[in-house]
């Protein structure tokens, strides 16, 4: 019996060996397998497996199949990534339809993954990842395409790409590993830098642009800020990749406003919130590795949010703050919250409240209801139990709408 996953999902694996075996047609595919270190990046060249490279640290390739050996695999690397490619020299080679990735071990029940369908001509897609968490493995469906082909696959975990002697074997692609290395700085963040640092957000920052250019604010600067609820109830969020994919959304419309290409992100949890930031060279996974630092909570939003405007006000910045408070259920101090919102009106900050989760959201969907109280300076955003499935368009016009508005007036 074979249960499916959808994008997201992650199941437990059992000790032992796994076997990842993908499924394609229509023309070739090459299977690949990334051994990564806790930043996301390989670590060093021999942390590439494919057809030239076969086995490495208990990770083999074979044809269209990856096994892993999980007792075998080192401490040191956190997550192994299934990657799928073809020739882009091939006529019509563009994955439209994904390859199934089938994940199988001895006495348990095979489950198999196949990514939604693919629309922007891309040409490597990581199917899956294998990665650690309480002391055992995990596997999560992906189906991350780039259309920017291996030159995006390289920018984001640190590998080079060579074009590949003449002998290659037909319809290869021969990729070089080399040591995971710093990103080098630049003056500005702009759609050039995305492209070359992260170019798997380089759709979602096209689309946030399109919206602010909607909004009349094109070109408008602001200093974007993240605040993450880390409540109980929004722990299968966390596992299920949703709040990454919100965090890499939020990333990809900085870029079209901030010019450091960073984001500080809070996590909700308690009075001590837990400040780190998730960058274009840094963003893949972040979440999840940043979250399980943090302890779970219970609504109290008010400290995070106090903890974005004491960095506000000491960065010294002197563009406004735009500050995206993701929240899964009511604040259980509403009194603060609201006067937390009124002492910031003035200091050129603009809070967006976005919910999804489980929990109840009256109190922020209800914020403006009364015409004698309303906060010019806020906002509400409901992005469904699952942000991921709203479109991109509509979800930054949904992010920006109010923030523009706003925006015009100061």
């Amino acid at each position: 019996m074979t249960t499916s996953l959808r994008k997201g999902e992650n199941v437990a694996l059992a000790r032992g060996q796994a076997t990842f075996s993908v499924g394609a047609v229509g023309f070739a595919v090459d299977v690949s397998a990334l051994l990564l270190g806790p930043q996301g990046k390989v670590r060093s060249d021999d942390d590439l497996v494919f057809y030239n490279h076969p086995v490495q640290d208990g990770v083999g390739v074979s044809g269209m199949t990856v096994t892993a050996d999980l007792m075998r695999i080192p401490p040191g690397v956190a997550t192994v990534a299934l990657v799928a490619s073809v020739d882009p020299t091939q006529p019509g080679a563009v994955f439209t339809t994904a390859p199934r990735l089938t994940v199988t071990q001895p006495g348990s029940e095979a489950r198999d993954f196949m990514a939604p369908t693919f629309t922007a001509g891309e040409t490597v897609i990581v199917l899956g990842e294998l990665y650690r968490r309480d002391g055992g493995w995990k596997v999560r469906a992906v189906g991350q395409g780039y259309a920017s082909g291996l030159a995006g696959l390289a920018t984001d975990y640190g590998v080079d790409i060579d074009p590949g002697p003449a002998t290659a074997p037909s319809g290869a692609v021969v990729v070089v590993p080399v040591q995971a290395r710093s990103t080098p700085s630049a003056a500005s963040v702009n759609l050039t830098k995305v492209e070359k640092q992260a170019p798997a957000l380089l759709v979602p920052a096209r689309q946030a642009g399109q919206a602010l250019v909607d909004k009349g604010i094109a070109g408008s600067r602001a200093a974007v800020y993240l605040v993450l609820d880390h409540d109980w109830q929004m722990e299968e969020l966390y596992e299920s990749f949703a709040v990454q994919s919100f965090a890499e959304r939020v990333l990809a419309l900085s870029a079209n406003l901030d010019d450091d290409g960073t984001v500080p992100v809070i996590f909700s949890s308690g009075r001590e919130p837990f400040l780190e930031e998730i960058r274009l060279d840094n963003y893949r996974g972040r979440i999840g590795q940043l979250h399980t630092q943090v302890d779970w909570g219970s609504g109290d939003v008010v400290h995070a949010m106090r903890k974005v405007v004491t960095h506000y006000q000491e960065s010294g910045a002197s563009d406004p703050a735009f500050a995206i408070v993701q929240v899964g259920d009511e604040p259980w101090d509403k009194s603060e919250v609201r006067s937390l919102l009124q002492n910031t009106a003035t200091l050129g900050m603009f809070w967006l409240f976005v919910g999804f989760g489980r929990g109840k959201l009256a109190f922020y969907k209800n914020l403006n209801a009364s015409a004698s109280a309303r906060f010019t300076n806020v906002a509400f955003y409901d992005a469904s139990k699952n942000p991921g499935s709203v479109p991109g368009d509509r979800f930054y016009n949904a992010l920006v709408d109010a923030f523009g508005t706003w925006m015009r007036t100061q």
